[in-house]
């Protein structure tokens, strides 16, 4: 694997940090940021201001407006427009859109993609991705599909309820997951407001950077045509890889730059806060957490580009994505929790961004797979197969 970057590699890493640094950050204070996420209009505006710089969904094709970044060209953007948390959004590279279009690419139809995925990627409308079910539905184990497709002529009718649906309230369409008569999981297109689809709340949770929030979606007796289906009929589960395995990657990509700037705002407290005569970071107790910090950004930085050049290389990546999801989250929040450590009592108040930051990844050990789900994954290939290197 070859370190080094091409020039046009280098520029574009260079133009996304300089964006990001002088046009968004100044932005982070808008008070259009609610519980829920940033406002339509506020992402919109952010929108605008990465396509003027030709900065807008780097990553899909150039047919669609796209940069056609390769996945390791993703690990270098994504970085770098995670260091603000406004970043992702202003560059239309935020989950669950990000994914999405992604899978979209990969799977739709050619009438699917200038219906759905042309507009997402232009920034005109957002999407959503329902999968996760209240119990006894499905959650980190999703042959718990409760939702159910029955086929009626030319139509598909769908019934069910799903939770934990990011960016639902506000969504232009829904990819939906249900279960049918022909086994397996099917994935489905909906526009939002087709009649039977009802947010019905959005939930409160520990991050608010998510535009729509997290919503709970019912679906009744919602008709869709046999047409809108993502692929074919009974292959859910395996479209779903063709998504999960870049997204749980480009989560660790931009959730890296976001601890990179808790990392830099603490260490500039440390290196300028005084305590007992010396500077904090002359402590050990303080200057070892910021040691420790930089080996967790640097070892997650090189797990990333390695599962990313294996996907360019056309491997499936799924074992190394799953390690990558893991040990990347645990070594981002350890960071986070250290940056709140070192500020005192700045780390749990609105005074700097790493409280902010701190509660933005926590949620990561969850979504994608829990941790323990990826490690009770892995222990039942080792049993399978015994140890592979």
């Amino acid at each position: 694997m070859d370190f080094s970057l091409s020039p046009e590699l280098q520029a574009l890493k260079e133009k996304t940090r300089a964006f990001i640094r002088e046009q968004i950050v100044p932005l982070e204070g808008d008070k259009r940021q609610t519980r829920h996420g940033p406002t339509d209009a506020f992402r919109r505006e952010l929108n605008a201001l990465a396509a003027r710089e030709g900065l807008l969904t780097p990553h899909v094709s150039p047919e669609f407006g796209g940069l056609g970044l390769t996945h390791v060209g993703k690990a270098i953007v994504f970085e770098e427009a995670g260091y603000s948390l406004l970043g992702p959004l202003a560059m239309n590279i935020s989950a669950p859109d990000e994914g999405n279009m992604h899978l979209l690419e990969a799977v739709a139809s050619a009438e699917q993609k200038e219906r759905w995925l042309r507009p997402l990627t232009a920034g005109e409308i957002r999407s959503c991705f329902c999968m996760t079910e209240p119990p006894p539905g499905a959650g980190s184990d999703p042959a718990a599909l409760n939702t159910r497709a029955v086929k009626d002529g030319n139509h598909y009718v769908i019934n069910g309820t799903k939770w934990f649906t990011t960016g639902a309230d506000g969504a232009g369409f829904a990819i939906i997951m249900a279960t049918g008569e022909e086994g397996g999981s099917t994935m489905f297109l909906a526009d939002m407001n087709t009649p039977g689809i009802e947010v019905i709340r959005t939930m409160d949770s520990l991050d608010q950077g998510f535009p729509g929030g997290h919503g709970v979606v019912r679906f009744t007796d919602v008709r869709v045509p046999a047409t809108d289906i993502l692929g074919e009929p009974g292959k859910g589960f395996r479209y779903a890889q063709v998504r999960l395995a870049p997204a749980r990657l480009t989560h660790c990509m931009r959730w890296l730059g976001a601890a990179r700037r808790a990392h830099e705002i603490a260490s500039e407290y440390a290196r300028g806060r005084e305590a007992f005569g010396r500077k904090l970071v002359e402590h050990e107790g303080v200057g070892f957490m910021l040691a420790d910090n930089e080996m967790d950004i640097r070892s997650s930085r090189l797990t990333i580009w390695h599962t990313a050049w294996l996907l360019d290389q056309g491997e499936r990546g799924g074992t190394e994505s799953s390690m990558a999801k893991v040990l990347c989250s645990e070594a981002i929040y350890r960071v986070a929790d250290r940056c709140v450590q070192v500020l005192g009592g700045q780390g749990v108040t609105g005074e700097t961004l790493v409280e902010r930051i701190f509660r933005e990844v926590r949620g990561f050990r969850i979504y994608d797979g829990p941790s323990e789900v990826h490690r009770w994954s892995l222990a039942q290939r080792i049993a399978r197969q015994g140890a592979n290197w």
